[in-house]
């Protein structure tokens, strides 16, 4: 085995705490003898173990060890890898060197483990090629990575060649893409502690889908319509979601990044104390082959607070352009974004000579930067008592229309007013205690 990794070369930069690397230097110490048994033994096992958890954190099932090295292709940006997210395999002259490669993965795919099995009386391998999980699919936080692993494997394990091997892995890139931005929806920036950022997927996204919003289907129109443009290569604006709390302006961008995931539609969070790193998340990104929003939730400056100058170089004004493939989508509370206080009304201040209004403008300046605006307004009663109904039938919940009307009236009293989340709460109380 240690031949084989050690002879790869587009895929062969690895680090030395990767799990295939140690399994090469495993297998040199058993194909060159002299080693204690025991010793040896141990250190396999530590391997197993580390692909064991891997196993765990994905959900793979069946082969782990084909698991594995599909999801090390899967997850691997190289030249080669990047190029082929973007326009395929081709038909360049590193097709013959990465064919080389994919021939060596092809025998460790097919890796004979009968021989260090029976010379060091161990069965762990054998365990993990006919590995059963008892880790409940619908629980899983990574049943996105852990599908397309587990497809990619059983395509792999069904080619005969290199050339066949070959075909089935540049396809996946093609259609999936490569490395953390192919296998996840949604990203958050780190900082990190020598400097600079990194991505961080979030595995736990929630599933939720426009059709489950109930009413605001204008707002859900004009959302998927921008979106629609954007995922199609069309021109398109970023988007500011605004007004009450808890009638679902985060919920709905949510669902529209579940909803054109298979588009290539890709979101990273973003907090404002983090808008200086703005410009280095949107250099790490554009010249990748998905659809980028960068979410801003809750968003909202004080005026003392500066960031938003930040935000509106990015939007629009500096000296770079935004890239075709991303998009800033926000909500808030506030329509205006910044405080605006009755001092910015006085137009002047005789006392320091300064124009208020001048502060107004520029702070209004950043909300005219959103080519689309979209109002969430409270529901009225009436639409209240619609979402309730609506939410409670989907739900199974038999109780009549009347005493659900009654009831929710009586919650919303006690738990916030009306808004799509204290029926949703509501609903949840109810199944709580059926």
């Amino acid at each position: 085995m240690y031949q084989e990794i050690s002879q790869l070369l587009m895929y062969g930069d690895i680090d030395e705490n990767e799990i295939l690397y140690q399994m090469g230097q495993l297998f040199a110490r058993f194909e060159k003898g002299g080693y204690e048994k025991m010793e040896l033994v141990r250190d396999i096992n530590t391997q197993v173990k580390r692909i064991l958890k891997v196993a765990t954190d994905y959900g793979f099932d069946d082969n782990l060890w084909h698991n594995y090295l599909t999801f090390y292709l899967m997850m691997n940006e190289n030249p080669f890898s990047m190029t082929c997210e973007k326009v395929g395999a081709g038909k360049g002259s590193v097709n013959a060197l990465v064919e080389k490669d994919f021939a060596l993965f092809k025998k460790l795919f097919d890796y004979d483990f009968s021989r260090i099995e029976e010379a060091l009386e161990i069965s762990c391998f054998t365990s993990i090629s006919n590995y059963k999980a008892i880790v409940k699919k619908d629980l899983m936080y990574n049943k996105n990575v852990s599908e397309k692993v587990r497809a990619l494997s059983k395509k792999l394990e069904e080619t005969k060649n290199e050339k066949e091997f070959f075909q089935v892995v540049t396809d996946f890139y093609k259609d999936y893409g490569v490395g953390m931005f192919g296998m996840n929806k949604a990203f958050r920036i780190e900082e990190k502690t020598e400097g600079g950022i990194c991505f961080k997927a979030i595995n736990n996204m929630d599933s939720v889908m426009l059709d489950d919003l109930i009413g605001y289907e204008i707002q859900k129109k004009k959302l998927v319509d921008n979106t629609q443009a954007f995922v199609d290569g069309k021109k398109a604006n970023n988007v500011l979601l605004f007004g009450d709390s808890g009638t679902g302006k985060s919920t709905s961008i949510k669902a529209i990044v579940n909803q054109y995931y298979d588009d290539g539609l890709r979101m990273i969070e973003i907090y404002k104390h983090q808008f200086k790193y703005l410009s280095a998340v949107i250099s790490e990104i554009k010249n990748r082959n998905y659809k980028f929003i960068i979410y801003m939730d809750d968003l909202s400056f004080e005026e003392f607070e500066i960031e938003y100058k930040y935000l509106k170089a990015v939007i629009e004004g500096g000296v770079e352009t935004r890239p075709d493939n991303i998009l800033i989508y926000a909500t808030s509370n506030r329509r205006h974004l910044i405080k605006e206080t009755w001092n910015d009304r006085n137009d002047v201040n005789t006392a320091i000579d300064r124009h208020h209004s001048d502060t107004v403008e520029e702070k209004l300046s950043l909300v005219n930067r959103f080519g689309v605006t979209i109002s969430f307004s409270k529901p009225s009663q009436k639409e209240f008592f619609e979402i309730v109904i609506g939410l409670a039938r989907r739900e199974g919940i038999t109780m009549s229309d009347e005493e659900l009307k009654a009831e929710a009236n009586k919650w919303e009293l006690a738990h916030g007013g009306l808004s799509g989340r204290t029926a949703a709460q509501f609903i949840n109380y109810l199944l709580g205690q059926a």
